[in-house]
């Protein structure tokens, strides 16, 4: 075989083709897209191998499903996630954020690192009313949560998940719930966190106790407050950035796992949006 290229490319790809012959002898099999996600990945990451990336990289949480990474950003995620105890998913939607915390609070479940997960939402209205919604207050607020149980159901097998949610191993409430509680020994999960107002953010951050970790997931370009409050993520980045035990993890459109499309849509809004915001600054410039 003969290899030719800059040098540095030539020495990724010499390794590259050592690990794929080590793992192979090791019995290790793997389809051709998890080979072009451990690649991309190598490519955005030359201290990246591909023996990281099927050895240390991948996890099974319940023994259901394995988990990877599949962009270098959400490999910092999990990262992250394990070495601290509060960690901040900022990014557009379809990254894995949720999922992947999910993934990681699940398995720290099973290896009894903690003794249950609390997810939570805030129930705050996206063209809707909760008041029009039928049924109790939980059947009204279950929509909201509703992608965080599709996330359990994928990685736990049913009958467990039902289990564990039967006994508040696993619990699911609106973050207006969390008010007045002190959370040890858990995984706290605060999805959609751009919905939260300073208020609430500041509330679900004091209510971690010891032996937690808490994620916090949310997307600055889906914020559904009413005009004019400022949500909770944007100023936490301000109040906690200079924090060591506190990392922010960043996503962009580059990081979007689902239908390529999806991508090519959030690029598209985020033109926009840029092209706007230009558009108004010039036209202020102007008076």
């Amino acid at each position: 075989m003969l290899i030719d290229g800059a040098e540095k490319d030539i020495e990724t790809v010499e390794q590259i083709l050592a690990d794929f012959g080590e793992l192979f002898a090791d019995g290790s099999t793997f389809s051709d897209k998890e080979l072009r996600d451990a690649f991309k990945q190598i490519a955005e990451d030359r201290a990246y191998s591909l023996k990281d990336h099927f050895q240390k990289a991948r996890f099974n949480p319940s023994g259901k499903k394995t988990v990877a990474p599949k962009t270098a950003n959400q490999r910092k995620y999990l990262e992250a996630i394990a070495k601290n105890d509060l960690v901040f998913g900022i990014g557009v939607a379809g990254t894995g954020k949720s999922y992947l915390a999910v993934a990681m609070a699940i398995d720290a479940l099973f290896k009894k690192q903690v003794s249950r997960i609390i997810l939570t939402r805030p129930a705050v209205e996206a063209g809707e009313r909760l008041g029009f919604l039928p049924g109790d207050l939980q059947e009204k607020v279950d929509p909201y949560l509703r992608p965080l149980y599709d996330a359990l159901f994928d990685l736990v097998d049913a009958e467990k998940v039902t289990k564990m949610l039967e006994k508040r191993i696993i619990e699911i409430a609106p973050l207006a719930f969390m008010r007045g509680r002190t959370l040890s020994d858990a995984f706290i999960i605060l999805d959609e966190a751009q919905n939260t107002t300073s208020e609430q953010m500041k509330m679900f951050l004091t209510r971690i106790g010891f032996g937690s970790k808490a994620v916090v997931t949310g997307d600055k370009t889906q914020i559904d407050l009413p005009r004019g409050q400022k949500s909770g993520i944007k100023e936490a980045e301000i109040v906690l950035q200079d924090i060591d035990a506190i990392d922010f993890v960043y996503f962009t459109e580059k990081d979007v796992v689902r239908h390529k499309l999806v991508q090519m849509i959030v690029r598209a809004y985020e033109e926009h949006s840029e092209e706007s915001n230009e558009d108004s600054s010039e036209r202020r410039y102007s008076r």
